[in-house]
């Protein structure tokens, strides 16, 4: 196994630039922050960001918990990676990360200030300290069941190939929940609100009532009763009406919508 690691302090950018110095050296497999990640795929672990503390956050990074720690090293032991880029604060945290997982310590070693200009690590230091963002570097559908309910968006990297051909990768911004901007809370009268502005613009549905949100760990449940317009396929608009809440929900909140169940109560007639 050939090991890699890019070492930066904390908010210079080091998960921005993992995608592309993993691509420069042909490796698919990346250890961040917890996670043991394929190309654009979470394997095994648990995000670091998760955390209620630093300290927390520290140990599941270190892989200090042997349950995780043993989660992660079966995962490298299954998939048998041939290169693997692991991202640390220090060089000496990238050794505790691979004495714990066993496997061999870095041949080749990358520094952020060898990869990155001294503008991007200002931008990278501002968006960490002024905006408590942090970047994980696998697309927002695949984190998003583990951080429901965090702030949550999308950033696209595009990087132009030696062929003139343009990539495109996509990660996540979150803000972990031990973030010193504070606790990020949406009450259940915020979700029914975006939930009956956005039934609104399918035309054919009276009103919707009766609303109650469901929240659980991964996600909501929303249960809603609703009149539609007499003479309307009543399946289609309904099925649009639940499109559109989920799309405006999970957009505006970063919750996970689970399910979202409609009862039709009673039609208007013209």
């Amino acid at each position: 196994m050939q090991v890699t690691s890019l070492v930066g302090i904390s908010g210079t950018g080091k998960s921005y630039k993992a995608l592309l110095v993993a691509k420069e050296n042909n490796i698919e497999y990346v250890i961040d922050d917890g996670l043991f990640i394929k190309g654009n795929k979470i394997i095994a672990g648990a995000s670091a960001k998760k955390e209620p503390t630093k300290i927390a956050a520290v140990r599941r990074a270190l892989f200090m918990e042997p349950q995780h720690r043993e989660e992660v090293a079966e995962a490298i032991r299954r998939h048998k990676p041939g290169r693997v880029l692991i991202l640390g604060t220090s060089d000496g945290m990238v050794d505790r990360i691979t004495q714990a997982l066993s496997i061999p310590a870095p041949q080749t070693r990358f520094y952020i200030e060898d990869i990155a200009s001294s503008e991007e690590i200002k931008l990278a230091r501002q968006q960490r300290f002024l905006k408590g963002k942090h970047v994980i570097p696998v697309p927002t559908l695949e984190v998003k069941k583990d951080f429901s309910g965090y702030f949550l968006d999308t950033l696209k990297i595009f990087t132009k190939r030696r062929d003139d051909s343009v990539t495109v990768d996509e990660k996540t911004v979150v803000r972990p929940t031990y973030s010193y901007l504070g606790r990020y809370t949406i009450y259940g009268r915020a979700i029914i609100q975006i939930a009956l502005a956005a039934a609104k613009k399918i035309d054919g549905i009276g009103r919707i009532y009766n609303t109650e949100v469901a929240i659980y760990p991964h996600g909501i449940v929303l249960n809603t009763d609703v009149a539609v317009k007499y003479g309307i396929a009543i399946g289609g608009r309904v099925a649009a009406m639940k499109d559109i809440i989920k799309s405006e929900i999970e957009y505006m909140t970063s919750l996970n919508v689970l399910a979202i169940n409609v009862t039709v109560k009673s039609l208007i007639i013209e």
